[in-house]
C-alpha cells in the first residue's frame, strides 16, 4: 500500500470566502497604544531608554546629538509619539518617522521645517531600551520584539512568521530547519548572541533547536551579508539575540516574569519562572521552561506519530560593569527534547519499509551555547571594541534498529564549535569602520559501540566594514575578508583553502522620503564543509580532497512612502559552486553540488495610528547541478519553494485595553520539482489572536491564539515530501493557545 501526500482542495471561491471572513473578524489593524508613562526627569539619553522599555516601540537617535541635554519628566497616559514630543520639547531635536519603521530623533535645521530634518549619518537603535546595532545594511530583515510578540512564537517557525523569504519545515522543534530564499541554514553564518552555530548533525532533524520566549531581536541577511557577520556567510547570515535583565527593568532593582500556556490541540501545558535584578554594576537574568503534551492532530483529524512535546529550556545571563564602561557579559543556554519522534524525525511516515522498521523511536536533542563577551559601554573616541569567546553544541542521540527491527545500540552525533572575535569599531565623520578579526574550532563526530569517525575544521579570518553615508541620501556598507581554511578528514588527512570575500550594499534616495534605490553583492569564499554526523566513514577515500566552496549573491530593490503606504520590491539570485553534501559511500567523500537560488519578492502595506495591514509575496525556484530539485536531493542545500503570499493585520482599542490581529498564509502549487516526484501541493492557513492587558493589572497580559483556524490538512513548503512512498509530517490542525504572562 502507497501513502500520498493528503491535501486539502481548494477553489477561488473557498478562497476568497475565507479571506473574506478574515477580513470581517480582523477589519483593523494594530500599531500604537496608548500607556501610562512615569519617566523623571534625567539626561536625554536615559529618558529615551526608558521610554522605549516602557512603549516597547523602536526608538533611534545619536548618542553624540543627545549628550548634556537633560529632559524633562513625562507623566500620564500618552501615546509613544506624544511622549517622544514631550521629552525632545525645548531640546532642539525634533522626532520623524513613524512606528512601523521606527521613529527617529534628529537634530532641527534652522532652514526646514520639522517635517524636513536633517537625517544622521549613524543611529543607535534603543528596542527595550538598550542600544544595539548600528544603521542595517540595505536589504537586511530585522524581526524586532515588537514583531516577535505579535507572533507569539512557541518554536522558530514562529519567530518568522509573516515573512514569505524564509520558510521553516517541520512540525516539531527537532525537525525544523530554516531556509532563506530557499537555501538551508547550514550555508548561512548563524550566530546566537554572537556565538556560531555548527548544527550538521542529522539530515532527518532540525538544524538550530531554539526557545524564542527570551528571544530580544532577529537579524537576516538574505545573500549579501557584511564581513563581520562571521565566516562561512555563503548565502547570508542570521543573528538571534537574546534578552538580558536591562530589558526588562527601567532602574536598578529585582523582578520576575511567569507565563503559562495551554494549547488544546495535544493538551500541551507550558510553564516559565524567571527572575532578574540590577544594580548600577551588576545584572543578570535566569529562567527555566518546561513543555509537555501529547501528539497533536492535524486538519484530517488523525493523530500525528511522534508529535508529542517533550521540551526543557534553560538560561542565564549575567553582567558586570566596572568604572570606566567596561563591561563582561556571560550567558549559558540548554535547550532540550527529548520524545518519541518520527523514525526519520522529519517524516511522517515512509510505506515501502519493511514492516518490522518501527514507526516511531526515541530521539533526544540536546542544544547547549555559552558565551562570554567584552564591550565597552562608554568608549573612547578609537577605542570601541568587542571581544567574545563563545562554545556551542549540538548533540543528538536515536536508538539505532536494524531492518529487521531489532533495537542494537545508541548512535550519538554531535558537533561543536569553539569560535571567537576580536573587534573595534573606529568613527568616522561620515560613519564607522569595523575591523577586526576571528576564529573557529570546529568539530563532527558520531559515537556508537561499532564506529566512532570524526571530522574537524578550522577557520582564522580578519576582517573590514565601512559602514558610511557620504552624503544625506546616499548609505553605504562595504566590506572584505580573508579565511584561512582547514578540513581534517575522518583519516586524518588535512587539506587547506584560503580566499578573500567581499561586499557592498547601499541605499540611495533618488526622490526624499518617497522613492529609495537599493542594491547589493557579495562575492564569498567558505572552505569545505564538514560532512553530516551520521553519515560519515572512517573508510572514505578523500583523494586530493574535497574542493573550497565559493558563491555569489546579488540583490535589486526599490522602496516608496507615501501617505502612510510602504511599498517595495526586490529581485535576487544566490548561485553556490561546490557545496560539500557527502555520502557514506567509501568513495563518495567528496560529493558536491552547485545550487542557485533566484526569484523576487514584493511587499505593501498601509498605516493607521492604531493598525496595520500588510502583504508580502515571494516567488522563489531553486535549482540544483542546473536542474529542478526535490526534498531529498535538497538536504543540507535547499528546497523548493515557489510562491509564498502573507497577509497581515491587526488593531488597538485603547478604551478596551485589547489588541486583535492575525494573517494568512497562501502557498500556491509548486510544479517545477525534479523527475519522478510529486507536485508540491498549494494550502491556505489563516491565524488569529486577541490580546488583552486588564486596567487593573498593568503588568499582566492574557492572550488567546487561533491558528489554521479553518483546520487545513497541510505541510509546510519547506517539509521534507514529494514522494509517492512519503506522508510528510503535517502541521498541527486548528489549535486554541491560551496563555498568560505577569511581570512582578
Amino acid at each position: 500500500m502507497q501513502f500520498r501526500t493528503q491535501q486539502t482542495k481548494h477553489n477561488f471561491s473557498a478562497t476568497l470566502k475565507r479571506t473574506s471572513l478574515l477580513a470581517v473578524m480582523l477589519s483593523q489593524a494594530w500599531l500604537v497604544q496608548a500607556a501610562d508613562f512615569d519617566i523623571p526627569a534625567q539626561p536625554l539619553d536615559k529618558a529615551l531608554n526608558s521610554l522605549a522599555k516602557q512603549s516597547g516601540e523602536r526608538i533611534l537617535f545619536s548618542t553624540d546629538l543627545t549628550e548634556n541635554i537633560a529632559a524633562p519628566a513625562v507623566k500620564g497616559n500618552l501615546n509613544t509619539r506624544e511622549a517622544l514630543n514631550a521629552l525632545l520639547k525645548n531640546s532642539g531635536l525634533v522626532l520623524q518617522g513613524d512606528a512601523a519603521q521606527g521613529y527617529t530623533v534628529v537634530k532641527k535645521s534652522s532652514t526646514q521645517s520639522q517635517s524636513h530634518a536633517d537625517t544622521l549619518p549613524e543611529v543607535a537603535v534603543t528596542a527595550k531600551g538598550e542600544k544595539a546595532l548600528p544603521f542595517k545594511e540595505a536589504g537586511t530583515l530585522i524581526i524586532d520584539e515588537a514583531a516577535l510578540a505579535r507572533n507569539n512564537p512557541s518554536d522558530v517557525r514562529g519567530i518568522f512568521n509573516g515573512q514569505p523569504s524564509v520558510k521553516v519545515g517541520g512540525a516539531t522543534p527537532m525537525s525544523q530547519k530554516v531556509y532563506v530564499n530557499g537555501i538551508e541554514e547550514t550555508n548561512l553564518a548563524v550566530t546566537i548572541d554572537g556565538s556560531r552555530q555548527n548544527n550538521k548533525v542529522f539530515h532527518h532533524n532540525g538544524t538550530t533547536l531554539i526557545d524564542p520566549l527570551f528571544m530580544k531581536a532577529v537579524s537576516v541577511n538574505a545573500g549579501v551579508a557584511p564581513a563581520d557577520a562571521g565566516a562561512g556567510a555563503i548565502a547570508g547570515s542570521i543573528a538571534y539575540e537574546t534578552k538580558n535583565a536591562r530589558d526588562f527593568l527601567t532602574s536598578p532593582g529585582m523582578g520576575a516574569y511567569i507565563r503559562s500556556s495551554y494549547n488544546t490541540n495535544g493538551d500541551v501545558f507550558s510553564q516559565t519562572l524567571a527572575g532578574y535584578g540590577a544594580t548600577e554594576q551588576l545584572d543578570g537574568l535566569a529562567y527555566l521552561t518546561v513543555a509537555n503534551g501529547n501528539r497533536f492532530e492535524a486538519g484530517n483529524g488523525d493523530r500525528v506519530d511522534g508529535t508529542a512535546t517533550d521540551l526543557v529550556s534553560g538560561f542565564f545571563k549575567i553582567g558586570a560593569e566596572a568604572e570606566g564602561g567596561h563591561r563582561l557579559q556571560l550567558s549559558h543556554e540548554r535547550v532540550r527534547d527529548n520524545a518519541v519522534r518520527p523514525f526519520r524525525g522529519n517524516i511522517g511516515f515512509i510505506s515501502d519499509r519493511p514492516a518490522t522498521e518501527p514507526r516511531v523511536r526515541d530521539y533526544e536533542m540536546i542544544r547547549d551555547n555559552t558565551v562570554l563577551r567584552y564591550t565597552q559601554v562608554n568608549p573612547d573616541h578609537w577605542w570601541n571594541p568587542t571581544a567574545v569567546l563563545a562554545y556551542s553544541k549540538t548533540e543528538i542521540t536515536v536508538p539505532i534498529i536494524t531492518r529487521f527491527g531489532e533495537e542494537l545500540y545508541d548512535g550519538t552525533g554531535k558537533t561543536a564549535s569553539f569560535n571567537g572575535k576580536f573587534e573595534n569599531k573606529f568613527p568616522l565623520e561620515i560613519g564607522t569602520i569595523v575591523a577586526g578579526v576571528d576564529f573557529y574550532r570546529d568539530q563532527a563526530k558520531y559515537r556508537d559501540p561499532s564506529t566512532r569517525p570524526d571530522e574537524k575544521a578550522s577557520n582564522n579570518g580578519a576582517y573590514v566594514q565601512a559602514r558610511i553615508n557620504p552624503w544625506q541620501p546616499l548609505q553605504l556598507s562595504f566590506g572584505i575578508r580573508n579565511d584561512r581554511h582547514e578540513l581534517t578528514g575522518t583519516r586524518g588527512e588535512s587539506w587547506e583553502h584560503s580566499g578573500f570575500s567581499s561586499n557592498a550594499s547601499g541605499e540611495l534616495s533618488v526622490i526624499p522620503e518617497l522613492l529609495t534605490l537599493k542594491a547589493g553583492y557579495s562575492e564569498v569564499f567558505s572552505g569545505s564543509q564538514m560532512a553530516e554526523n551520521f553519515i560519515m566513514n572512517p573508510l572514505w577515500n578523500y583523494g586530493r580532497g574535497p574542493r573550497a566552496t565559493k558563491a555569489d549573491n546579488y540583490f535589486v530593490g526599490l522602496q516608496s512612502r507615501f501617505y502612510g503606504f510602504t511599498a517595495d520590491a526586490k529581485v535576487f539570485e544566490t548561485n553556490i559552486d561546490d557545496a560539500r553534501v557527502a555520502r557514506f559511500a567509501p568513495g563518495s567523500a567528496n560529493l558536491a553540488r552547485d545550487v542557485r537560488t533566484r526569484g523576487y519578492e514584493l511587499g505593501l502595506a498601509y498605516q493607521w495610528e492604531q493598525s496595520f495591514a500588510r502583504a508580502r509575496l515571494a516567488d522563489i525556484d531553486v535549482t540544483i547541478d542546473g536542474a529542478a530539485t526535490d526534498s531529498d536531493a535538497g538536504n543540507y542545500l535547499a528546497t523548493p519553494v515557489g510562491e509564498i503570499l502573507y497577509l497581515t493585520v491587526g488593531h488597538h482599542f485603547p478604551s478596551l485595553n485589547l489588541t486583535l490581529g492575525g494573517d494568512a498564509e497562501f502557498a500556491q502549487k509548486y510544479k517545477k520539482v525534479s523527475n519522478g516526484t510529486l507536485d508540491f501541493p498549494s494550502y491556505e492557513v489563516f491565524n488569529i489572536y486577541a490580546e488583552y492587558q486588564p486596567g487593573w493589572a498593568v503588568k499582566t497580559k492574557w492572550r488567546i491564539d487561533v491558528r489554521n483556524l479553518f483546520d487545513d490538512t497541510y505541510a509546510d513548503r519547506a517539509t521534507y515530501q514529494g514522494f509517492n512512498t512519503v506522508t510528510p509530517l503535517f502541521q498541527p490542525g486548528r489549535s486554541v493557545l491560551f496563555s498568560v504572562a505577569a511581570t512582578f
